[in-house]
This record gives structure tokens, C-alpha cells and sequence, in this order.
């Protein structure tokens, strides 16, 4: 809150024309980018010139809506898939998404449980239930066409995004926030993260549904999506160490230089969102997981 003579005045907030327009003016430069770059092959790890900048611009921008809302880098990096094999492209993701977690959450301290007793009040009981939930969704990701739990988990999640899109004001999950909910809630994001890279998106319904002010969303989304990346990469490590490959690292080189700078940048647009807002990008995100995993699901990814 800034003062001018001793007199209290409101933070600027961004508002939803301006992040509009952000979003738009963003895809433009990325296709300007992507179309103007020569195409010379095999520049690294297989991939062409103009493939590795749209890449890079892919999570460029997923840094930024993770920096933003805490959650959904997933979501916008799985256009990704476009170029990267799903096995390849989710432990990327994972990895990405781990930095991302580990800058902003190192940037929005104020928003973390600052106890134990406000951890296990929080994301403590989502990040228990997803310890287990993540060894199912890397064993999916490894031996079991996902289609089916793609389309299922999509569909909901665009019905979900619609809903709280266009839902009464003042409507609000009750009787469904104890720490019981909460390990169910975080097995079935575990599972999913495993073998899509999105274990936050179950969180976000969750604590959507219970219509929780963004800076208590952030604290139990973040640090549930952070562990939960960490654990999916560690049995991934353990049980299926050819996946990471000599292409894994060094698209992990390559593209973390992009991820940090979206983050930060997605940091300082949320310090200036409403709480209002907020829940709009989080609600465009889910969608946009969902409509994702449609896409995948029907090969057009």
C-alpha cells in the first residue's frame, strides 16, 4: 500500500482488458518469432531451428502463467507435445516446473505456511496423498495408453473452467475442506501430474470450489505442485532411467534461460491482480489444461 502525504492509497491493479491484450499481444510475438526464424535441421538434440524457438517461446509463456497463478505451466508447456514425444516432453515438464516452483516460491515467501501447523492446515494433507498417487501416474506414463483418463480428466476440467466461469456469485463448496478431503483430492492430482505433468489442476478445483482467496490458494497449490514434481522425477529416475536421455538434457539446458525470466515476470503481474482476476486466469488455465488433454487424446497434438 502506497502512501502520498501520509495518506493511504490503493494499489494499481492490472485488470482483465489488460490481461487480455498481454495474452494476445504474447501469441503474436510467439508466431512472428516461430515464422521469421530459418529452419536449419538438426541445430540441437534433433530439433530444428524454428522447432527450438517455439519451444522456448511455448515456455516462456508457460513461466509466465505459472509466475502468475501459481499453477498451469503445464498447461500452456503441453503445447509442446506438438514437437515432443509425451514420455520425453512430461519428466521436461516436470523438471521446468520444479525450477518454476522453487523461484516464485522463493519470491511470494509472505503466501507459504510459515508452521507446521498452518503446513498440515494447508497443502500438508495434498502433498501426503500425492506421494502415492505419483507412483500410479508414472507407471501409467510408462505402460498405459492414457486416452481414456485423458478424456475423462479433459471434459471436466472445460465443464469445470465453464462452470466457475459463469457460476452465481457466492456459490461455495461446505463440508468438504478436511484434511481427508484434501489426501484424496492430492492422490488423484499425483496420479495425473505423473503421467501428464498437471498435478496441480485437482488442487485448483478443490480449492476453487471452496472459493479460498488467492493468497491461501497459492499457499497450499504451490508447495503441493513442487513436492509432487520432485517425487514424480525421482521415481522416474529410479524405475525408468533411459528417460533421461542425452535430448532430456539438453532441452533442460536450453530452456530453462527462458523459464526463469517468465516466472518473475508472471510473479510481478500477480502482485498486481485482483483477487477477482485471479481466479479468472486460474479458471482459464484449467480450461485450457483440459481442452489440452482433448487434443492430445484425439491426436491432434
Amino acid at each position: 500500500m502506497a502512501t502520498v502525504a501520509g495518506v493511504a492509497k490503493p494499489e494499481k491493479k492490472t485488470s482483465w482488458k489488460t490481461l487480455w491484450i498481454l495474452v494476445i499481444a504474447a501469441v503474436a510475438i510467439v508466431g512472428a518469432l516461430v515464422y521469421v526464424m530459418p529452419n536449419d535441421p538438426n541445430v540441437a538434440a534433433g530439433f530444428s531451428t524454428r522447432e527450438l524457438v517455439a519451444i522456448e517461446a511455448i515456455l516462456f509463456l508457460s513461466g509466465i502463467m505459472s509466475g502468475l497463478s501459481g499453477f498451469g505451466f503445464s498447461a500452456v508447456g503441453a503445447a509442446c507435445l506438438l514437437l515432443i514425444q509425451p514420455v520425453l516432453e512430461a519428466p521436461l515438464l516436470q523438471s521446468l516446473s520444479t525450477c518454476n516452483q522453487l523461484l516464485s516460491v522463493g519470491q511470494l515467501r509472505e503466501d507459504m505456511p510459515k508452521s507446521w501447523k498452518s503446513f498440515w492446515a494447508g497443502p500438508g494433507p495434498c502433498i501426503l496423498g500425492g506421494l502415492p498417487g505419483a507412483f500410479i501416474g508414472i507407471w501409467l506414463l510408462h505402460n498405459l495408453p492414457p486416452r481414456q483418463l485423458q478424456m475423462a480428466f479433459g471434459t471436466l476440467l472445460v465443464l469445470y473452467a465453464l462452470y466457475s466461469i459463469f457460476k452465481p456469485t457466492g456459490t461455495k463448496l461446505s463440508g468438504f475442506d478436511g484434511p481427508a478431503t484434501g489426501a484424496g483430492v492430492g492422490f488423484l492430482g499425483g496420479a495425473i501430474g505423473g503421467f501428464t505433468a498437471f498435478p496441480g489442476a485437482a488442487v485448483v478445483v478443490w480449492t476453487g470450489l471452496r472459493d479460498l482467496p488467492k493468497a491461501q490458494n497459492r499457499g497450499i497449490v504451490q508447495p503441493y505442485i513442487l513436492v509432487t514434481q520432485v517425487v514424480a522425477l525421482t521415481i522416474n529416475a529410479i524405475e525408468y532411467p533411459g528417460t533421461f536421455s542425452h535430448r532430456f538434457w539438453i532441452l533442460l539446458a536450453v530452456t530453462i534461460p527462458v523459464v526463469l525470466p517468465g516466472t518473475l515476470g508472471g510473479v510481478m503481474l500477480y502482485r498486481r491482480i485482483s483477487d477477482v482476476n485471479f481466479k479468472r486466469v486460474s479458471f482459464m488455465l484449467l480450461g485450457l489444461s483440459g481442452v489440452t488433454l482433448l487434443l492430445r487424446v484425439f491426436k491432434f497434438l
